[in-house]
């Protein structure tokens, strides 16, 4: 599924434009971006939640040269389903 199958399956869902559908889609996730750049936690009761983990500073190798190099510490995003989210993939 992409953006814009999501688009289409929003709309008629909820029975309202495409435009409405690609405009609220983009609101949520502008606001789970906004969440997530604050430190917060984004939860969904039964999807799941957002929230943004600390890598530690770590030394790895070029795949091309061989030589070793320092990758810095970094935030990244993390995604972790929901009860109902993993009972309905089963």
């Amino acid at each position: 599924m992409n953006k814009q199958d999501l688009v289409n399956g929003v709309a008629r869902d909820a029975d309202i434009s495409k435009k409405l559908a690609s405009e609220s889609i983009d609101a949520v996730f502008a606001n789970i971006t906004k969440a997530l750049k604050r430190g917060e936690r984004a939860a969904f009761v039964g999807f799941g939640s957002f929230s943004v983990r600390k890598r530690a500073p770590r030394k790895a190798r070029n795949p091309q040269t061989g030589e070793i190099i320092r990758v810095k510490a970094k935030r990244v995003p993390y995604f972790s389903p929901g009860a109902d989210l993993k009972k309905a993939v089963r």
